[in-house]
């Protein structure tokens, strides 16, 4: 038996739940992948799959085993990849996790750039707002906008800091009255980002002598910023929104800056663009290339 072959194989039946589903992704076919699992449960003595003429699931020993298995081929490909992405120029296979809205205007106008400059790098863009885990997502690198998670797994790099705008709509503003003072937010609609589950959500506003906090409520709650900033631009609430979204729109009027003498910050997190990575691609050049290209696309006006 091909003991990484019955490896990789058991990762495609555990992710994709069934033996078909994994013959078809590794262009193997069903049976091959059958007797390959029977062979490396029969090799540890152990029962890894519970199989029903439905789907196939893991047995508890088979989910302590595909997590270690996992951070097994996760090693192993950046064995390979240090050893392949070692040269002058960056080359390989580059998966890269980055936000919906922030890579629309920032990072898509320039992406032909950065495939022209690295003609030997194959990337792969993983649109998510959600902070996907990069083992078991397998991803070489995430770009991401929010208050950089505290993991001692990871190598975060800030790339630039992420201001945020209270923002609302003139019509919004004519109709509901202006708040001058945080606790005046109480009475108005405010739209909230989802930063974390439940519907409590306090904005903190720092001044330079004080800070002061409040909770926010309002009739919409969503985890997309292009939502927030439409429902804004329609004059339904008061927006908590970065810099790099809306400061065109304030710009033009189309959109009004509240509490411009304060930082206004959701539960105090100060917010940067940056990007994160596992130790064993700390010397990648592709991920490194992609970092430097993440930095001077910010640079450049859209």
């Amino acid at each position: 038996m091909d003991k990484l072959l019955a490896l990789r194989t058991l990762l495609a039946v555990a992710e994709s739940g069934g033996f078909t589903a994994a013959a078809h992704e590794l262009g193997k076919t069903t049976s091959s992948v059958m007797r390959l699992m029977d062979g490396l449960e029969a090799s540890l003595g152990t029962s890894l799959l519970t199989r029903t003429t439905r789907n196939v699931s893991l047995t508890d020993a088979g989910v302590t085993y595909v997590e270690q298995v996992r951070q097994v081929l996760t090693d192993l490909a950046g064995a390979d990849d240090s050893v392949i992405d070692s040269g002058i120029d960056p080359m390989g296979a580059l998966r890269v996790s980055v936000s919906a809205t922030y890579s629309r205007l920032h990072i898509a106008p320039h992406i032909a750039t950065f495939l022209k400059q690295n003609p030997r790098v194959n990337l792969e863009l993983v649109v998510s707002d959600s902070h996907l885990d990069l083992v078991s997502e397998r991803l070489d690198l995430a770009l991401r906008v929010g208050v950089p998670t505290a993991d001692d797994r990871l190598i975060v790099k800030r790339l630039r800091q992420s201001e945020r705008f209270v923002v609302a709509s003139p019509d919004y503003l004519h109709r509901r009255g202006t708040p001058h003072k945080p606790a005046e937010l109480i009475d108005h609609e405010c739209l909230r980002f989802v930063y974390k589950p439940g519907n409590r959500q306090r904005w903190v506003f720092r001044y330079p002598a004080r800070s002061e906090s409040i909770d926010v409520n309002g009739q919409l709650l969503t985890n997309n910023l292009d939502m927030l900033a439409g429902a804004a631009l329609g004059g339904h609430g008061i927006a908590l929104l970065p810099q790099w979204l809306v400061g065109t729109y304030v710009a033009a009027g189309q959109l009004v800056a509240l509490f411009t003498d304060a930082q206004v910050t959701p539960e105090g997190g100060d917010a940067f663009v940056y990007a994160t990575y596992l130790p064993n691609r700390r010397h990648s050049r592709k991920v490194h290339a992609f970092i430097d290209f993440a930095e001077h696309a910010i640079a450049v006006p859209t």
